[in-house]
């Protein structure tokens, strides 16, 4: 197979991580993404990864906690699912590093963009954590962010659903699948691909994006050589 992209950043839910369940994480699930991951890095396709942290926290749980501290709590959450990501890709033999928007040198280095394009250029996979490292922002966000600041070809989006819908197809059956967007149409439409501000970013740095289900094993080396699965968002 030939990829058609040589510098990607792969943004993963962290309900996706999860599994079957809802909470936490999937041995199953790290093992499958670690090694598409390690068929996409013997193709010399330079690998970058956002993660979320929907699997162990999920917005305010009480009245009482201000917004600040929910999402702060939320980028912690992001760096667990790192560390395990981390383990699971080098247990295949591939080179990975975590870089954490907030500093927590015992774990993990801090972000430094021309480290992490030198990690990438030696073919080592970089996890970038703890979001943007301020409230407010979502891990969407940061993969728009790190995708813009890194020079990255395009951002894979693999979620639980297998494309774009103009509903949740899980509760609406006549939901319409969308084979093909704009960005412009993301914001317009309201579709909950991804946050207004990530698809603000990327619309205005061109940066395609393109959503598949992470669930199907061989999806991801797919989407890196451009097959015509999910949706592609230009």
């Amino acid at each position: 197979m030939t990829p058609k992209y040589k510098r990607v950043i792969l943004k993963i839910s962290g309900e996706a991580l999860a599994g079957e369940g809802r909470f936490g994480l999937d041995d199953g699930m790290l093992a499958s993404v670690a090694s598409e991951i390690k068929e996409v890095t013997e193709l010399g396709v330079q690998v970058a990864l956002v993660v979320g942290g929907g699997n162990f926290w999920r917005g305010r749980t009480s009245e009482n906690m201000d917004r600040a501290t929910a999402d702060y709590m939320g980028m912690l959450a992001t760096v667990i699912n790192s560390l395990a990501l981390q383990s699971a890709i080098e247990s295949t033999g591939v080179e990975t590093r975590v870089q954490t928007a907030i500093e927590m040198r015992e774990i993990a280095e801090p972000y430094i963009r021309r480290r992490a394009m030198a990690h990438l250029g030696r073919n080592c996979v970089v996890i970038f954590g703890a979001g943007t490292g301020n409230p407010f922002f979502s891990t969407d966000t940061t993969a728009a962010l790190r995708a813009a600041e890194i020079d990255a070809d395009v951002i894979l989006l693999a979620k639980k659903v297998d494309a774009v819908y103009s509903a949740d197809p899980n509760i609406d059956p006549n939901a319409v699948r969308y084979d093909t967007l704009t960005h412009q149409e993301i914001l317009e439409k309201g579709l909950g691909v991804m946050d207004s501000t990530a698809a603000a970013m990327c619309r205005d740095n061109n940066i395609p994006i393109h959503v598949f289900a992470i669930s199907e094993k061989g999806n991801v080396l797919r989407a890196v050589c451009g097959e015509p699965i999910g949706t592609r968002i230009v």
